[in-house]
């Protein structure tokens, strides 16, 4: 199986490498947007939405919640992954078949064949909402991508290199894109640029869904 046979033409832009080992898959998940939404409201009748707070001390702009095995959690201790979610106590909601069979889809389209993901962060972005550059470098298992889909209003993603200073590439992602990234780029800065004052979606109105899948341990 080529790298893109999984790929099967669902919009008319192409797949476009961003960087070594990183690719945008566009439309990738446009097939199973409407079941994603759907699945994103169950999860968060279980595990709400909520504004993180930093080992810092700073308020994340989006909106997060989770569900899988693990999910992603920051308070002013630290960063790190949790069976339980902190604010209800209980494990996280079970990942939606949806998520996983589209997250390894989307792994195995972009070169990782056999990505296990265990958790999925969802960010909720309003107007204003961003999420600066970062690493995602939390996880014990670096060797496995990241996958990060798109729903809802469009947003600028931004993609550097290794080091903070780095020039970063702008790709604009609409609702069904995918981004790829692992390998040499599995540590480079990446964040989003502030959603705009008119981004909206027919789907979600102004507000922009992010799933981030990862392989934790």
């Amino acid at each position: 199986m080529s790298t893109f046979d999984l790929f099967d033409g669902r919009v008319d832009r192409p797949p476009e490498p961003i960087a070594d080992g990183a690719w945008l898959l566009p439309g990738f998940a446009l097939a199973n947007a409407s079941e994603m939404l759907q699945s994103i409201s169950q999860i968060a009748l279980q595990a709400p939405f909520r504004h993180q707070v930093t080992p810092g001390g700073y308020r994340m702009s989006a909106s997060m919640t989770s569900c899988g095995q693990l999910g992603w959690v920051t308070d002013r201790t630290g960063y790190r992954y949790s069976p339980t979610d902190p604010l209800t106590g209980r494990p996280w909601p079970d990942m939606p078949g949806i998520f996983d069979q589209l997250a390894r889809q989307a792994a195995d389209a972009a070169g990782y064949p056999h990505f296990v993901p265990q958790g999925c962060l969802i960010n909720r972005y309003e107007t204003g909402a961003r999420m600066s550059l970062h690493q995602d470098k939390d996880e014990d298992r670096l060797e496995a991508p990241i996958v990060s889909v798109s729903l809802g209003a469009p947003i600028t993603f931004l993609f550097g290199g290794p080091n903070r200073t780095d020039p970063t590439a702008r790709f604009r992602l609409e609702h069904g894109d995918v981004v790829v990234w692992g390998g040499a780029s599995r540590m480079f800065f990446h964040g989003v640029a502030p959603l705009g004052k008119r981004a909206a979606h027919p789907a979600t109105g102004a507000v922009r869904y992010n799933l981030t899948f990862r392989r934790v341990r």
